[in-house]
């Protein structure tokens, strides 16, 4: 019953390769987009949304709160991975059923099978919000893909190169669609623009953001 979760009623799904190593699965998640929305509200009452601050100071545009063993942080002594939430002093709240299922068939769609996140970065955009070119490199293993599922309101993706200054592709990602990228392209730049003024059935006027990593 699970797999069929993660199956297009309609069989509008598609796999749609952006570089080596990047591809996007168009409305991957989109079958099972209520069951997921439903979970993120519950990590959310365990573990609330917050704004962090970067080491720098920055107050992220983006409200950010994690599930799984590991969870992402950002303050005044660095980024990192950690198994408790530095806002309530408690373990982060333990990895969905459903969030590790839709990640692994995600992994092995798009060619890396054998994956089982340990850590989800749930992050909710609202009109404004966006998210700057950056690496995911706080890791243990680079060999391990980014599995990122995009819910609520379209946004456009930006993927570089290894280098900041590299120029980078621009795509749009819609509601349901899963973006998985690894191997030679496991440490390149990527982010989102602002995400735009709009209103969606499921989110109202936000938009979701999963990301799935092996941390430990």
């Amino acid at each position: 019953m699970m797999n069929d979760l993660f199956d297009s009623v309609d069989g509008e799904h598609w796999r749609e390769p952006v570089a080596d190593g990047v591809v996007v699965l168009r409305r991957f998640a989109s079958p099972a987009s209520s069951a997921l929305m439903a979970t993120v509200a519950a990590i959310a009452e365990q573990a609330p949304f917050r704004h962090m601050v970067t080491p720098g100071g920055h107050s992220m545009s983006a409200a950010m709160t994690c599930a799984g063993s590991l969870g992402w942080v950002t303050d005044a002594r660095g980024y990192r991975y950690q198994s408790h939430d530095p806002q309530t002093g408690e373990p982060w709240p333990a990895m969905p059923f459903t969030f590790a299922e839709l990640a692994k068939k995600a992994a092995e769609d798009a060619g890396f099978p054998g994956f089982e996140p340990d850590a989800c970065l749930v992050n909710r955009y609202q009109p404004g919000a966006k998210m700057g070119l950056h690496q995911d490199k706080d890791e243990r293993d680079f060999s391990w893909p980014i599995v990122s599922v995009s819910l609520g309101l379209p946004i456009v993706f930006q993927f570089g190169g290894r280098r900041r200054s590299d120029r980078p592709q621009r795509v749009l990602l819609e509601h349901g669609d899963v973006v998985v990228w690894g191997g030679s392209a496991r440490l390149n730049y990527h982010g989102v623009l602002t995400l735009k003024a709009g209103q969606h059935p499921l989110t109202g006027g936000y938009r979701y953001n999963l990301t799935f990593r092996k941390a430990g």
